[in-house]
C-alpha cells in the first residue's frame, strides 16, 4: 500500500517543480550563489585568521571573487549600491551632497593586500576589511529575500551582464592586480547559462546560445592567460553572437523589451550595432529632442559668429570640421587676440554619449556646455538673450527657427539646443572598428593586436571603455569617469592645472580630468587637456612609464596605475594601429 501512495506523491511534487514560475526558479538560484559566495568568503576569512600560507589565501580569493561573478548578474542588475560596496573600483568616492570623501572597501581593496604577495602585517586591515565585505554580502542577501523579478528584467540583466564582459570582464577592470579575468569571465558565462535554462531550453533560440556558451567555456578553458588572450575573436565569435541569440530567444518567448529610455537601448542585441545608443537619453529632458530641422539650424549657428559678443568668433572657429572639430593648437587664443585659453580645445565629435562636459566634468548637458562656452568671456564673450534679439531681426532665421520650434519664439533655450542638436548628430560610429565588430571589413595582423592590447596588456579599456572609448561607465552609462594622470607641463613639472578640484574643493579631484573620447584619435592632436603631446608615441609613452607618478611626481591620489607596462616598440605600434581604426569614415580609415 506505501508503494500505491508514493508513485502519486512523487509525481505531485515533480509537478509543482516543473510549473514553479521562471521567475521563481530564476530568485532561487540568486539566493542560492549568494549563500554560497559567503561561505567561499568565510573560507577566505577563516584561512587569513589560521595565518595560512599565502598561495592558499591568493587560491581562496580567486575563488571567492569567481563566486562573485555568478551573482553579479542581478546584483548589479538590482542592488547597484550594495554591488559597488562589494566590488567598486579601489577609488575614493566624493559625495556631493554631503561634501565628504567615502573610501573604497569590497574584493578590489582586499585583492591589493593579497597580490602579488600577501603580507602578514596587513593581517588586522585585511580582516577588518573581510568583515566589511561581509557585512555587505549580508545585506546583499537580505534584501534579495524581498526581490521580485520580472522575465523581462531577468532577461535584461543577462544580457546586461555580456555586455558587461566585454566592457569590464575580459579588460580586466575588476582583477587588475590578480589579473584572474578570463577564468572570472568562465564563472559569468556559467551564470548567464544557469539563469538560460530555465527557459525553455528546447527553443532553438536558447540551444543556439547554449551551443554558444559552450565553445565560449571551451575557449576561456584553453586561453587563460591574461596578456595573449584573443579578445577581438572571443567578441566577434562568443560575445556577439550570444547577445543576439538571447535577443531573439525573448523575443520568441514574447517576453517584452523594457521600454524605458536609456543610453544603452534594452532593444540593443550587440554593443557594436549601429543604433545601439539613444544620443536622446543622454540629454534628459523631452524638450530637448533632437530633429532634423534643428540639427540644419544648429549648424548654421555653428559657423555663424553672430553668438559671439564681438561678431567675430563662431562655434567653428576653435573646432574645425576637418579636425574631427577641434582646431590643432596646444590652447585657443583668446578672443581678444591678447592670451591663451585655459585649456586645450576638446573634439567634438562623438561626444554625445557622456555624462559630463569640459575637462573638468562641469556641465552635465551638451545644452549647458553651449551656454559655458558662448557666454565666456575668453572664449565667445556672448550673450544668449542678446544673440536672441540679433536672430529675431533676421528673417531668414526667423523662418527657420519657427520650422524648427512652432510654437516657440527665439530665445535663449532655443539657440542652445539647436546647437546641442547639431552636435549630437555628430556621434556616428562607423569607424573602421566598428565595422570590423560589425563584420564588414576586416583588420590587418597589427590592427588585431593592437586591438587585444588595448583591451588588455595597454589597459587603455579600463578608462575608455568599449566600444565608446570614453569614460563612460557601461553597462548602465548613467556617470562619466574622470582621473588623476598626473600629466606634465612642458617643462616636465605636474601640470599645475588642479582640474575638477576647482569645483568640488575634494582632494581626491586634484589635479583630475575627464576621461574623453578617443575617436579620430589621429585627428585631434596635441593631446591631453593642456595639449603638452603632440604625437600618440607621446601620449603611449606617458602612459607606459606609469603616468606621473612613473615620471617621478608626488601625486599620492593618482588614480592611473604607476606600474610601468612594458609595451614593446612594436606592441606601441600596434596599439596606434587600432587607434587609428577609431577614425569615421568620412574621414577615411
Amino acid at each position: 500500500m506505501k508503494k500505491i501512495y508514493l508513485l502519486p506523491l512523487f509525481l505531485l511534487l515533480f509537478s509543482c517543480v516543473e510549473t514553479k514560475p521562471t521567475t521563481e526558479l530564476s530568485n532561487d538560484l540568486f539566493k542560492k550563489d549568494i549563500s554560497f559566495l559567503k561561505k567561499e568568503v568565510v573560507e577566505l576569512e577563516h584561512l587569513v585568521q589560521k595565518q595560512a600560507a599565502s598561495n592558499q589565501i591568493q587560491k581562496q580569493f580567486l575563488k571567492s571573487h569567481e563566486a562573485y561573478k555568478k551573482v553579479e548578474i542581478l546584483s548589479e542588475y538590482y542592488f547597484p549600491t550594495v554591488s559597488k560596496a562589494i566590488n567598486g573600483p579601489v577609488l575614493d568616492e566624493y559625495e556631493i551632497d554631503e561634501g565628504k570623501t567615502v573610501p573604497p572597501e569590497g574584493f578590489q581593496v582586499i585583492e591589493e593586500f593579497i597580490f602579488p604577495k600577501y603580507n602578514l602585517k596587513d593581517k588586522s586591515e585585511l580582516l577588518n576589511q573581510l568583515g566589511i565585505l561581509k557585512a555587505n554580502l549580508n545585506r546583499l542577501d537580505l534584501v534579495s529575500q524581498t526581490n521580485t523579478l520580472t522575465d523581462s528584467h531577468i532577461f535584461d540583466a543577462i544580457r546586461l551582464e555580456v555586455f558587461r564582459i566585454v566592457t569590464m570582464g575580459i579588460t580586466g577592470f575588476d582583477s587588475p592586480i590578480a589579473q584572474n579575468s578570463i577564468p572570472e569571465t568562465l564563472a559569468s558565462l556559467e551564470s548567464i547559462e544557469s539563469y538560460c535554462k530555465i527557459y525553455s531550453p528546447e527553443l532553438t533560440e536558447l540551444q543556439t546560445a547554449m551551443f554558444t556558451i559552450e565553445k565560449g567555456k571551451k575557449y576561456l578553458t584553453q586561453h587563460q592567460d591574461f596578456n595573449s588572450f584573443d579578445r577581438a575573436y572571443f567578441i566577434k565569435e562568443i560575445v556577439n553572437p550570444l547577445s543576439k541569440s538571447i535577443y531573439q530567444a525573448q523575443t520568441k518567448l514574447q517576453i517584452p523589451f523594457l521600454k524605458e529610455m536609456r543610453g544603452l537601448k534594452s532593444t540593443a542585441q550587440t554593443l557594436f550595432e549601429k543604433d545601439a545608443f539613444d544620443a536622446e537619453a543622454f540629454s534628459g529632458f523631452p524638450d530637448y529632442k533632437t530633429t532634423p530641422e534643428k540639427i540644419k539650424l544648429g549648424q548654421e549657428l555653428f559657423n555663424d559668429p553672430i553668438l559671439s559678443g564681438t561678431n567675430t568668433r563662431s562655434c567653428a572657429s576653435c573646432h574645425h570640421s576637418d579636425k574631427a572639430f577641434t582646431d590643432g593648437q596646444e590652447k585657443a587664443i583668446t578672443i581678444n587676440g591678447k592670451s591663451l585659453v585655459k585649456r586645450n580645445t576638446p573634439t567634438l565629435s562623438n561626444i554625445a554619449f557622456q555624462r559630463a562636459f569640459f575637462s573638468d566634468s562641469r556641465v552635465s548637458y551638451l545644452e549647458d556646455q553651449a551656454v559655458a562656452v558662448i557666454t565666456n568671456e575668453n572664449e565667445m564673450h556672448g550673450s544668449l538673450d542678446k544673440s536672441a534679439e540679433a536672430l529675431k531681426k533676421n528673417k531668414e532665421y526667423v523662418a527657420k527657427f519657427q520650422k524648427a520650434f512652432p510654437n516657440k519664439e527665439i530665445d535663449a533655450f532655443a539657440i542652445k539646443n539647436v546647437l546641442a542638436s547639431y552636435i549630437r548628430s555628430l556621434s556616428s560610429y562607423d569607424a573602421k572598428f566598428d565595422g570590423y565588430m560589425r563584420n564588414d571589413v576586416e583588420f590587418t595582423n597589427d590592427e588585431k593586436a593592437g586591438f587585444n592590447l588595448f583591451a588588455g596588456k595597454a589597459k587603455c579599456a579600463t578608462c575608455h571603455f568599449i566600444p565608446l572609448t570614453n569614460g563612460t561607465v557601461p553597462p548602465n552609462y548613467t556617470k562619466s569617469e574622470s582621473e588623476v594622470l598626473g600629466v606634465p607641463d612642458k617643462h616636465n613639472k605636474l601640470d599645475a592645472d588642479l582640474g575638477k578640484y576647482e569645483l568640488t574643493k575634494a582632494e581626491i579631484h586634484k589635479n583630475s580630468f575627464k576621461t574623453p573620447t578617443i575617436r579620430n584619435i589621429t585627428l585631434t592632436a596635441p593631446y591631453m587637456h593642456n595639449g603638452v603631446y603632440k604625437t600618440l608615441e607621446e601620449v603611449i609613452n606617458f602612459y607606459n612609464e606609469g603616468g606621473g607618478r612613473g615620471l617621478g611626481f608626488k601625486l599620492e591620489n593618482q588614480t592611473l596605475p604607476e606600474d610601468k607596462l612594458n609595451l614593446t616598440e612594436q606592441e606601441k605600434k600596434q596599439l596606434i594601429a587600432f587607434m587609428k581604426t577609431l577614425t569615421d569614415k568620412k574621414y577615411k580609415y
